[in-house]
């Protein structure tokens, strides 16, 4: 086992997989730590050997051209590709110091580790219900808990002020902007860590677009945030750290704003200044 904190940036010994002894590991550590990751489609390879660090607090984008394992990569993160068949996993991914394939149930990962997806997919029943799911799968059942729950989620997606007096009412009846904001309350119900977002606004107008934008900046106070996407002002806009895929390898990966403005490979300039993909 590694005791040397250099590997990782740390000044002091490390414990369990190589992760910091210090009492208050988690604020320094990063959220999710890749090694080595291949991602196999029967004999198709997704992934090629992904190595990545990521920082808890803040949003990270993922850009590329469509099927360049960006979707994929984002859902070895809470294990969502093991639903598919013929799918293989090489190589270790740790949310702080769990590792998330051997370590850890997968129904537990995903509560620490939600997912919104690229279309709305409310279920089909109240708004109320939608939001409460996850809680009451989790045991909760006291009514004036699961309300409290309620409220707070749809809060802190922005959206109570729009529908706080229609919570019995079907959420497939509200717009496609609003039912993309029950699905993160949904998501955020259960109290994660990390939220997935697979181009969450890809199927919104601007205004819709926009106001889900604003909500990811004011999330990350508590969430780490990943988000899929193709639209590289999007990235830009709201990200701290972009990494570039292409033909399932990482090619770059950094702060936003020295992706965009000062990229270090020419693949990445050739793609965010729109000469390939």
């Amino acid at each position: 086992m590694n005791t040397n904190g250099a590997l990782y940036g740390y000044a002091y010994p490390l414990g369990h997989y190589g992760y910091p002894k210090n009492k208050d590991w988690h604020k320094e550590m990063p959220k999710f730590t890749v090694k080595d990751l291949s991602l196999y489609y029967g004999d198709f390879k997704a992934l090629n050997k992904i190595n990545m660090e990521i920082p808890t607090n803040e949003i990270i984008a993922f850009i590329g051209p469509s099927g360049c394992g960006k979707s994929t990569f984002l859902k070895t993160l809470n294990r969502m590709n093991d639903l598919v068949e013929g799918v293989r996993v090489e190589g270790n991914i740790f949310l702080e110091d769990t590792n998330i394939y051997s370590d850890i149930d997968v129904i537990k990962l995903r509560q620490r580790v939600g997912m919104v997806f690229q279309q709305p997919n409310p279920f089909p029943m109240s708004i109320y219900d939608n939001v409460a799911y996850g809680p009451r799968i989790h045991g909760i059942k006291k009514k004036t808990q699961l309300d409290e729950i309620v409220e707070r989620s749809l809060k802190q997606a922005a959206i109570w002020e729009e529908v706080k007096d229609r919570l019995k009412k079907n959420a497939l009846g509200v717009s496609g902007g609003q039912q993309q904001r029950i699905c993160i309350a949904r998501a955020l119900a259960v109290e994660p860590e990390v939220i997935l977002m697979d181009e969450p606004t890809s199927a919104l107008d601007p205004v819709s677009t926009l106001k889900i934008e604003d909500l990811a900046v004011e999330l990350k106070e508590k969430y780490t945030i990943l988000i899929v996407t193709h639209n590289m002002q999007q990235a830009s806009r709201i990200s701290d750290k972009t990494a570039f895929f292409l033909t399932g390898d990482v090619v770059e990966y950094g702060n936003t704003e020295d992706i965009f403005n000062n990229p270090r490979e020419k693949k990445t300039e050739e793609y965010i200044t729109g000469r390939f993909g």
